[in-house]
């Protein structure tokens, strides 16, 4: 019996790259996973504004100044009916005499929007720089 010579492979060397088929396939399967919730995040809520339910009252400023719209477009100042230059004038020296005022917006459930918008930009031009919004209180419901 002769044996003869045992053929001898040459040792495996270590791979010196990294195998990034897996990270390929998780990373395309998050993106299809993103890709789908998405749109699902940034839909729109129904809201209604001017009831919110607090957990406590807030307490008022001291420096505010309290701006109210009613159902008609109709705005006060302070109790005051004003119309848009009245308005625009009594903002600019609240915020001249008081920077730090701040404006609370009360506005009316049917009042338009566009003209709280429009209320908004004004002060914003008058230079307040604080608006809070006044809504109704509306008691917990706690979970039993």
């Amino acid at each position: 019996m002769s044996f003869g010579r045992l053929e001898r492979r040459p040792a495996q060397e270590p791979m010196s790259q990294i195998n990034v088929t897996p990270l390929v396939d998780v990373m395309l399967v998050l993106l299809v996973i993103f890709m789908l919730t998405a749109p699902f995040l940034t839909g729109s809520l129904p809201l209604n504004l001017p009831r919110a339910p607090l957990g406590a009252q807030a307490k008022p400023a001291a420096l505010s100044v309290l701006l109210e719209l009613d159902r008609s477009g109709q705005a006060l100042l302070n109790g005051l009916p004003v119309d848009g230059e009245q308005l625009a004038q009594r903002l600019k020296d609240v915020a001249v005499a008081r920077p730090d005022a701040e404006l609370q917006v009360r506005a009316d459930r049917d009042a338009p929007y566009g003209r709280v918008v429009e209320l908004l930009a004004l002060a914003n031009r008058a230079g307040i720089g604080r608006i809070g919004f006044v809504a109704e209180s509306v008691p917990l419901k706690r979970a039993p």
